[in-house]
């Protein structure tokens, strides 16, 4: 798989990464043994870059991380997060960027990771409690100890990440980007990483696998499946959003690839490096097939028809979910 340079420190990553969480939380249960099976494919493929936070369980999914990458820690680009507070015994607290909380957290998340580094350290959240120029000042003490290489934000506004970003480089910016979620183009968080030369890397490409095409109804999603609350797949807006899939499919059709692949590529040739989620080998392989598909200016501008900025219907989160955004 084609490599690619995240931001301008200095980290390389596969031009895909693999989202993690999926397979620990979130997302109904999960088979470990899937889990690892998929992980080690990932790798066979050319996937070096995987994304985990310590609030993934909490914890399981650091330590699924760790059993998959064990004699292979040099091989892989480690990539978790911090600031979402968690007990030791898993219990989810509020947004916590506090240094003292980040100290106590690396050190948790390099146990259970089974790792003396962390190759990519995010701020999952922002705290509004908590000066930005705080919080990064003890990401970057991290980084002089030699326990996290590089540093990003999670979900930040712009100001934001200017702020954080004169404290200490920031290598990558993370942020909900997809056909589906495209206000980062509109609310110069886009234009502000491009111009201080920071990677971005979109989570739920694939707009949380509503974009697959294969979610029909809500119904058919595990009673856990934190999507059965998801503002965008309920009632009039789940009808009018399937309209937009529709559209996306019509597309993917025409050029032979399947819509997973078409909304991937478009999210890659905007130059991020996406990390899309699954746990089961068949999309896996489907996802990393989208690494080779070329979108000629006919599709984008296509695509720009079919599904513009602002085209989805409903908040991408519920009320308390949205209240952690854009800080």
């Amino acid at each position: 798989m084609e490599s690619r340079k995240l931001g301008s420190q200095g980290l390389t990553v596969s031009a895909e990464g693999l989202g993690c969480m999926g397979m620990s939380a979130f997302y109904g249960p999960s088979d470990e043994a899937e889990n690892l099976a998929t992980i080690a494919r990932a790798l066979e493929l050319g996937i070096t870059f995987f994304d985990t936070a310590e609030i993934y369980g909490p914890f399981k999914n650091e330590m699924l991380l760790a059993k998959a990458f064990a004699g292979k820690r040099d091989k892989v680009i480690i990539a978790t997060k911090v600031g979402s507070e968690v007990t030791d015994d898993g219990q989810r607290l509020a947004v916590n960027g506090t240094p003292g909380y980040i100290r106590k957290a690396i050190e948790r998340s390099l146990r259970h990771l089974q790792t003396d580094y962390v190759d990519l350290y995010y701020l999952h959240r922002i705290d509004p409690q908590v000066p930005i120029e705080e919080t990064v000042g003890a990401l970057r003490d991290l980084v002089a100890e030699g326990k996290v290489r590089y540093i990003g934000v999670s979900e930040a506004a712009p100001a934001t990440i200017r702020r954080a970003h004169a404290v200490h480089p920031l290598t990558a910016v993370q942020t909900e980007y997809s056909l589906f979620e495209r206000s980062v183009e509109n609310n110069d968080v886009l234009d502000t990483v491009r111009e201080l030369g920071i990677g971005f890397v979109p989570y739920s490409p694939l707009g949380r696998g509503f974009l697959t095409g294969t979610i029909q109804n809500t119904a058919t999603l595990d009673a856990t499946d934190f999507r059965r609350g998801d503002p965008r797949l309920q009632g009039d807006n789940f009808a009018a959003n399937m309209r937009l899939v529709e559209k996306i499919k019509a597309i993917a059709e025409s050029r032979g690839i399947t819509p997973s692949q078409l909304a991937l590529a478009w999210v890659m040739s905007q130059g991020t490096v996406p990390i899309p989620g699954t746990r089961r080998l068949k999309y896996l392989e489907e996802n990393v097939a989208a690494t080779a598909v070329s979108l000629s200016d006919d599709d984008l501008a296509a695509l720009d028809e079919a599904a513009p900025i602002g085209a989805a219907a409903g908040d991408r989160y519920p009320e308390v979910g949205m209240k952690g955004l854009n800080h």
